[in-house]
């Protein structure tokens, strides 16, 4: 086991001391007074300082209480990273809610999932990609709501009415989404309109009728063991899940992770990830506001849109999978920009890269580490750590976390010998909403059973070499083969799927299908892959769809996905053609 490391300094191999915040609302409201001119988010022609963002989330705050938000409610966010979804979320935390992100990639039966699980009573909607349908209209077609329509000229909007208590509603009028009785508002952006939606414009109105110091008194009283968010995550056991994390977990482990990754005032960092991801979330739009650096959201990744910044001078810290930083390399010469860490977050970094990044392109530091929704920051490599470290592992276990490796008896096992890797510490999630049985599984006797495979060299770096549970990644994106299952088998010609991961040049992985019809039923390859475009995650979708007349079952009468697996690897890859479907 490792123990905790106790030197600091960003130099070093611990961190400082985080200060006494103990809440997002604390944090925001120390640095804001200390620092009330520094810019912390651009957004295109947008730009806002602390003091401007306190403001902001006080009055979303504000709109919050009026329509009835009490401490712990949940609120969802569904829309692209921008200034609005930052706003919004310190506007939910000061609120005393728990924050409930929505992926933007989601389809209505995801996110209608996702809504009914946590309960939560608002939604707030921003803007979707161009050309797509607004959320509202993704979210009516699973939840039996009508289209969203333009508002006509002079028509605000119904007015904000906090419901009297959870699940009711004032008379006449009516539940934005007849599928989610728990959802008392939905608020879309300004402009569009729902039956039973509101405008952003009428809730901050109805806010203005909130004291200023009840709501100031609201921030204040949030309490660092409060539950900050619910983020949704395939889990270490398969099927999609809450992930429930406090403001003192969340506000100790990313002052940390920007410590040794030196995030500080005056960085420049675009946030690629999606802010309805952990990493987007809190080693974004958290990290970044706490160590006051200037963040950029990314509404759409393009590797055009982020040559241009570097080649502007404009990031000086940027995070992402070794496929984009070989790309970068690739098409622009990057020596003698601003970029000055990359933060590559893989299990391996090729060598090769990281030599690139350090000598030709001129970079301080490469940071590699491992965390995980249910573990938040878990191991990171450090400053000084040489390039063969940082390619095999991802570093030493944080400050206030211990890592083991146990063989299937739950005994640890030597060094460098593979097992599963245990975390402990107050990095370890409060639980999976509503399912304490599930809990139960993966935390036992304070450890969290993190469902990866790795070793642990005598320096205590941890190397993540394999995974346990079924996920198989791509781009990036956990995907659960169970929770791809469950969405196939909505249509009704199909009475069975199994999906399996298999490599993938393009992607890493990519996810395979194999599906039994239904008795009559004749079910296209193509037109299921199609269906699957319009109803999941686009990092969902099999690439291929296999019709097969049964699945190989084991001796428990389960489906056997040892032996599809192996089916899968004697079968021609995905590649990067274009036939995506088969029958077997």
């Amino acid at each position: 086991m490792v123990p905790e490391e106790t030197d600091v300094g960003p130099g070093g191999t611990g961190v400082a001391a985080v200060p006494d915040w103990g809440t997002i609302p604390r944090m925001l409201r120390d640095q804001a007074a200390r620092h009330p001119e520094t810019t912390v988010i651009v957004d295109g022609e947008v730009r806002l300082t602390l003091a401007e963002l306190r403001a902001r989330a006080t009055m979303v705050a504000k709109g919050l209480m009026a329509l009835g938000v009490e401490r712990g409610d949940r609120v969802a966010i569904w829309g692209l990273n921008d200034v609005h979804w930052a706003v919004g979320a310190y506007g939910i935390w000061d609120a005393g809610a728990v924050i409930v992100p929505l992926s933007s990639r989601y389809k209505g039966i995801e996110a209608a999932e996702v809504l009914g699980k946590t309960g939560a009573t608002v939604l707030i909607m921003g803007d979707n990609l161009d050309g797509a349908p607004p959320f509202a209209e993704v979210l009516a077609a699973a939840a039996g709501a009508p289209t969203t329509t333009p508002v006509p000229a002079g028509d605000p909007g119904p007015t904000p009415r906090p419901a009297r208590s959870p699940g009711a509603t004032e008379p006449g009028v009516e539940r934005p989404f007849a599928g989610l009785p728990e959802l008392r508002h939905a608020i879309v952006p300004e402009g569009l309109r729902h039956p039973g939606t509101l405008q952003p414009s009428r809730v901050l109105a109805a806010g203005d009728l909130i004291a200023d110091e009840d709501a100031e008194a609201r921030a204040l009283s949030v309490r660092p063991d409060d539950l900050c968010e619910i983020m949704s995550t395939s889990g270490t056991t398969g099927t999609p899940k809450g992930v429930m994390l406090d403001h003192g977990q969340v506000v100790r482990g990313y002052w940390d992770w920007a410590e040794i990754v030196t995030l500080g005032e005056g960085d420049r960092y675009p946030v690629i990830a999606p802010f309805a991801h952990g990493f987007g979330l809190n080693a974004g739009l958290v990290a970044g506001v706490m160590r006051r650096a200037t963040l950029m959201p990314v509404k759409v990744f393009t590797p055009g849109g982020l040559r241009d910044l570097v080649l502007e001078g404009r990031i000086t810290i940027l995070a992402g999978a070794p496929t984009l930083f070989h790309r970068l390399l690739d098409e622009v010469d990057i020596t003698g920009h601003s970029v000055r860490v990359a933060i590559c977050g893989a299990a391996a970094v090729p060598a090769e890269l990281i030599h690139r990044l350090l000598r030709e392109a001129g970079l301080q530091r490469v940071i590699n580490a491992y965390g995980l929704m249910e573990g938040t920051v878990v191991s990171m490599t450090r400053a000084g750590d040489p390039v063969e470290v940082i390619a095999s592992s991802t570093g030493r276990p944080v400050p206030g976390i211990d890592v083991k490796i146990v063989d299937d008896d739950g005994k640890e096992v030597p060094t460098a010998e593979r097992g599963e890797i245990l975390q402990r510490g107050y990095g370890v999630m409060r639980g999976y909403w509503g399912e304490p049985d599930k809990t139960a599984e993966v935390i036992r006797d304070g450890w969290l059973h993190t469902g990866d495979i790795g070793t642990l060299d005598a320096r205590g770096n941890l190397a993540v070499v394999d995974r346990k549970k079924e996920l198989f990644i791509v781009n990036g994106f956990n995907v659960s083969p169970a929770e791809v299952e469950s969405l196939l088998l909505h249509r009704p010609d199909l009475a069975q799927a199994a999906v399996v991961g298999v490599p993938d040049g393009r992607s890493g992985e990519a996810g395979r299908a194999y599906v039994v019809p239904r008795p009559g039923a004749a079910p296209d390859p193509a037109e299921i892959i199609n269906w699957a475009r319009g109803n999941m995650s686009n990092y969902k979708v099999p690439r291929q769809v296999i019709v097969v007349d049964a699945l190989p079952l084991n001796a428990n009468g389960k489906i056997d996905k040892r032996l599809l697996r192996a089916r899968a690897a004697e079968e021609a890859p995905p590649g990067d053609r274009p036939a995506e479907t088969g029958r077997g």
